[in-house]
């Protein structure tokens, strides 16, 4: 398969370049500054001139709080973006599998998220993110995912194993939920479903439903730590508060995974416990 993967810095990006390689793939990477995905014209140049067989639109804009000050730029980001690759793609018969997230729902269901449920999301990044979705179109891929955590970039592992060595206790909020997904278990994943160009909305995570509260304790726990060092605190109580809306409830249920017959990704404190020991080693 020749696999072209953007956003190929970051964390997904870069353990999916790496899972391709490593299956044979004939795969090429770019991030930001080879290619800009809101740019029109660069990326139909770019995909015209790799010609791959799939496109992984692995860049985004995540940074969810400033995404709400700058809703022009989350747009074009997350939303015009998926449009230009899903043109591109069109061009030359490629197929185009879109990354996105939890935060397409409200939040407010009593139980795990289906890929049929309805979207309503709560922040610019989520409509931006769903926009992004929309502009796939049916024949793509869309892979919901949350919580990402990976050797690359910078995600709530990294954070927590730099705050233990410098605050006695760590306070984190007990009422939001989801599921830890790591990207060492979720770029294979990804990898397949664009080998096999399935079609339509698959969520993607880590089994294992969690708070931060108590997501940050086993990450404390699996450096050595004592989790009795980490104290629950309600989202209200965050100071300064964050100027996004988060989802209470953003646990998302593998259901279309499950149907296809294909295998769901392991309990996250298994990858997690290889990610904290390949950090701190």
């Amino acid at each position: 398969m020749r696999l072209l993967v953007t956003g190929a810095a970051g964390q997904l990006g870069h353990d999916l370049v790496a899972a391709a390689a490593a299956a044979g793939d004939d795969v090429v990477g770019v991030d930001r500054a080879q290619l800009d995905v809101g740019d029109r014209a660069s990326v139909l140049q770019v995909v015209g001139d790799v010609r791959p067989d799939v496109v992984v639109n692995c860049a985004a804009w995540t940074a969810v709080d400033a995404c709400e000050a700058d809703p022009e730029r989350a747009f074009r980001d997350n939303g015009d973006a998926v449009a230009h690759l899903r043109e591109a793609c069109d061009a030359i018969g490629a197929h185009l599998v879109q990354i996105s997230t939890d935060y397409v729902f409200d939040g407010t269901s009593d139980r795990a998220y289906r890929e049929d449920d309805a979207t309503n999301p709560l922040s610019v990044y989520g409509a931006s993110k769903l926009a992004g979705e929309r502009a796939a179109g049916p024949s793509a891929t869309v892979v919901r995912t949350s919580w990402v955590c990976g050797a690359a970039g910078a995600n709530m592992v990294k954070t927590v194993l730099r705050l233990m060595g410098d605050h006695p206790v760590l306070r984190f909020v007990d009422d939001q939920r989801g599921c830890p997904t790591f990207t060492a278990d979720l770029a294979p994943l990804v990898r397949r479903l664009a080998a096999e160009r399935r079609s339509g909305v698959f969520h993607a995570t880590n089994q294992g439903a969690v708070s931060w509260f108590e997501f940050v304790r086993d990450i404390v726990a699996a450096a050595g730590g004592d989790p009795a060092t980490v104290e629950p605190i309600t989202t209200a109580d965050l100071q300064p508060p964050r100027p996004a809306p988060r989802p209470a409830n953003s646990v998302l249920e593998n259901a279309a995974l499950a149907a296809a017959g294909i295998p769901l990704l392991r309990h996250y404190r298994d990858p997690l416990a290889e990610l904290v020991d390949e950090l701190t080693h």
